[in-house]
């Protein structure tokens, strides 16, 4: 077996990083919620990162494995509370039931953003933005405030392509055995 394994985040944080520019260009305002959005969170969003955590438990690294699979089972339970009503088979989570949700993964977050500050920069930034899209999300559905969904629309779309860029970053540097996009590497 080969020792030098690739690199697996990557494709955990593009999966995450595309899902999520998507998913808040709708909480923005630009699109409905359609089919394609909800294709890449079963996809891409979900199956991709849960593949990526598998393929970081290989490399030993648990912080990777519970991020991308913790986020992959995310985007995945995201698309079945938006699809079991509409199939019949389950009750629409409520506005409260719902703030719930995305408040527990914002504490989620929270503790996994404390996992970074030991990284690179734009790992920091990946996961701090995201502990604020949530708990932004989180409030505009406890309270109702459809301009704070809004801005957790435009809060979002920085938040997926910090992710993009810290994906790219790591294939281009990889690739050209040098800093080619800086990701604030830990001194």
């Amino acid at each position: 077996m080969n020792g030098n394994l690739a690199n697996p985040a990557p494709l955990g944080l593009m999966g995450f990083g595309m899902t999520t520019v998507l998913l808040n260009i709708h909480n923005a305002g630009f699109i409905s919620l359609s089919a394609m959005i909800l294709a890449m969170g079963l996809a891409y969003g979900g199956a991709a990162q849960v593949i990526a955590g598998i393929l970081e438990f290989k490399k030993g690294n648990t912080f990777g494995l519970t991020a991308f699979t913790s986020y992959g089972f995310f985007w995945l339970s995201l698309v079945a509370l938006l699809v079991l009503p509409k199939l019949g088979w389950a009750d629409a989570a409520d506005a409260t039931a719902m703030g719930f949700y995305l408040l527990v993964w914002g504490i989620f977050t929270l503790f996994m953003f404390l996992g970074t500050l030991k990284g690179p920069k734009a790992l920091q930034f990946v996961f701090g933005s995201l502990v604020v899209l949530f708990f932004l999300l989180a409030i505009k559905d406890f309270t109702g405030n459809a301009a704070l969904g809004t801005l957790a629309g435009f809060e979002g779309i920085v938040c997926g392509a910090s992710a993009i860029y810290l994906a790219m970053a790591e294939v281009l540097n990889e690739k050209f055995g040098r800093s080619v996009l800086p990701i604030g590497e830990p001194k």
